[in-house]
């Protein structure tokens, strides 16, 4: 069966991965937004960007440029998207609200592949109960794209919880820092973010390392619930 997929054009299965990888990470971003709105803060709302239009998030260079070669590389599929803007003085507990922010982005992304999981279940009943009567090439191609999306979502949940600035996972540590401590923080912030993109080209297996041992865990656990 693997053969059979070689007959689908690669672009196409290229077009169809860099098309979920965005619509991960636009789902990540409004999470946070919408969060934030639910927590007080209408920033993200009145900026329009409540919404999975992906030309409302997309950053030509992270939401693009990035994913779109890491794919052709053959690399860990990541990207970023325009940070929803909100201001954390709206917010009805900051400290507490601060956290559900941060936490909303990889949390939509641990539900995606959740459904993702769910629908490639429900792929799979289809496949038994009328095998005969589906086309086997499109069944593989539909459920490779459907595991690609659950891998995609998974890495990217566990990605961006890294304590790395500005990830998501940066202020969950800077809840734990004190107030000189997260000055220092806030300082090296716009620099690792360039390390990281450097680290993902020229030595892609050390994230792969790190997040493809984490994230073999969660999918593990996601194959025992389903």
């Amino acid at each position: 069966m693997p053969t059979a997929l070689t007959s689908v054009p690669s672009l196409l299965t290229t077009l169809a991965e860099f098309a979920l990888v965005i619509f991960a990470i636009v789902v990540h971003e409004v999470a946070h937004g919408f969060v934030a709105y639910k927590c007080g803060d209408p920033t993200a709302k009145m900026s329009g960007r409540l919404t999975l239009n992906p030309l409302a998030h997309i950053d030509l260079f992270g939401t693009v440029l990035l994913p779109f070669m890491l794919v052709l590389m053959g690399g860990p599929s990541f990207g970023y998207a325009k940070p929803v803007p909100y201001n954390p003085n709206y917010l009805k507990d900051r400290r507490r609200d601060e956290i559900l922010v941060a936490l909303a982005g990889p949390a939509s992304n641990i539900l995606q592949a959740f459904l993702g999981a769910l629908l490639l279940r429900l792929l799979n009943a289809l496949a038994v109960a009328f095998g005969a009567a589906l086309n086997p090439l499109v069944m593989y191609y539909v459920s490779s794209l459907v595991i690609f999306y659950i891998q995609i979502n998974v890495s990217l949940a566990v990605f961006n919880m890294l304590p790395i600035p500005p990830l998501d996972g940066s202020k969950l540590l800077l809840y734990f820092l004190g107030e000189k401590n997260r000055q220092k923080f806030y300082a090296i912030e716009p620099y690792c973010m360039i390390a990281v993109v450097g680290l993902m080209f020229f030595a892609p297996g050390f994230f792969s390392s790190i997040i493809g041992g984490i994230s073999n865990v969660i999918l593990s656990l996601l194959a025992r619930i389903i």
